[in-house]
């Protein structure tokens, strides 16, 4: 059997994680010099948000080629087909640096297959990707069936993402500090989705929390098409960063919709350096990202 290798940019839950049999590589978070969440280090998401309401301002670090390296080496033997999924190349470099080490590893090793899917995503629209490969290879789908379904669905798996402070997002890079000031005084929550090439982009402006989470659930409606059954009868995603509340609302929206499975995660300190606790999303197959 193939085995399944995403990043901690999927925000996928460790218990989903252990139970699918799907490894993670790490991109670090750094504060004032030192790693505080990556390979060696995971920091729990309550105890990272703590940190950032008292003023910490981490950065992330991508994976780079021979981390890469390091891990397909450490797992060479334990299959000859490898899928990682991994972070938007539009957020990040990290699918690059893998894929290097990737080739790398292939040419000392000629009868191993790594494939590196971009999942021109992050957060949960990375891990619904990764959801549905465990799914198809659980289900049987050789390797390559499970390889090109995912290079043909990439950009059908759609986020709908809001958050309360723009200065999260300024903090980010997302917006400018302007913007940030404007919004917040207007109590404008931005509606953000992620578009074809793997990059956030504000689509609307919301006056108020309420509408904006409410509105996370009216964007799946009206952007799942014909993809509404498989989600119905799969998995529809809930993400947040460090507002259970927010998240069970919104998981309350999706489930009198008739979703009846809904996995909900918590952001990760990868996600939630550029986003901050704020941070609500919906996961769910679509037909565009507009």
């Amino acid at each position: 059997m193939f085995k399944i290798i995403t990043d901690n940019g999927s925000d996928l839950p460790e218990s989903f994680m252990k139970e699918k049999n799907i490894d993670c590589m790490y991109l670090s978070t750094i504060l004032e010099g030192e790693v505080i969440n990556g390979k060696d280090k995971q920091l729990p998401a309550e105890e990272f948000y703590k940190m950032l309401s008292e003023g910490a301002k981490p950065s992330t670090s991508q994976i780079n080629p021979a981390d890469a390296k390091e891990y397909f080496e450490a797992h060479i033997d334990e299959t000859d087909e490898f899928l990682y999924i991994g972070l938007s190349t539009g957020l990040s470099g990290t699918v690059g640096s893998v894929r290097i080490g990737a080739e790398e590893i292939m040419e000392k090793y000629p009868d191993k297959k790594i494939e590196v899917v971009d999942s021109l995503s992050g957060s949960l629209g990375e891990g619904l990707l990764v959801w549905y490969a465990a799914k198809l290879r659980d289900e049987g789908k050789n390797f390559e069936e499970t390889v090109n379904w995912c290079k043909d669905n990439a950009k059908n798996c759609l986020l709908a993402i809001t958050v309360d402070n723009l200065f999260d997002l300024w903090r980010g890079g997302r917006v400018s500090k302007s913007s940030a000031v404007l919004g917040t005084l207007a109590s404008v929550k931005p509606f953000i989705i992620v578009d074809d090439e793997g990059r956030l982009e504000v689509t609307k402006k919301i006056r108020g929390r309420k509408k904006a989470l409410n509105y996370l659930a009216e964007y799946m409606q009206e952007h799942e098409g014909s993809r509404k059954a498989e989600n119905n009868e799969n998995v529809v995603m809930v993400c947040h960063g460090n507002v259970p509340e927010d998240a069970a609302y919104v998981e309350g929206l999706v489930k009198e919709l008739g979703y009846k499975n809904v996995l909900v995660s918590n952001a990760g300190p990868m996600i939630g350096t550029h986003t901050g606790a704020s941070l609500v999303i919906i996961a769910f197959l679509g037909e565009g990202r507009n």
